[in-house]
């Protein structure tokens, strides 16, 4: 079984998959991954105050990208389930953009 970002915003779902090719992404790559997308996204951290948590990058990506985005580009899908899932640590992420909730 390979491993699966499930994004929920409201009704819409989109599954995300890494790529069946058996590539991993190192926790240190995907951070920088995420730093990067979370700027050319314009993202703003969700919580005011303090350190902005993975998760909540995560999130606020995902928010950014919204559904449509991700379903055009298969790409973005699977280098965001290959992020997620490193900096997670688990091959089922979910993500309910609306309630920014994370479940693995």
């Amino acid at each position: 079984m390979r491993a699966t970002v499930r994004l929920s915003f409201g009704p819409v779902e989109v599954i995300c998959h890494v790529p069946p090719d058996g590539s991993r992404m190192a926790a240190v790559e995907a951070r920088r991954w995420l730093d990067e997308q979370f700027n050319a996204h314009d993202c703003e951290p969700l919580r005011p105050m303090g350190k902005v948590l993975s998760g909540d990058k995560l999130v606020a990506l995902a928010q950014a990208i919204d559904a449509h985005g991700f379903q055009a580009d298969e790409r973005l899908r699977g280098d965001f389930a290959l992020a997620a899932t490193a900096l997670l640590g688990s091959d089922e992420v979910h993500i309910d953009v609306d309630t920014h909730k994370l479940s693995y």
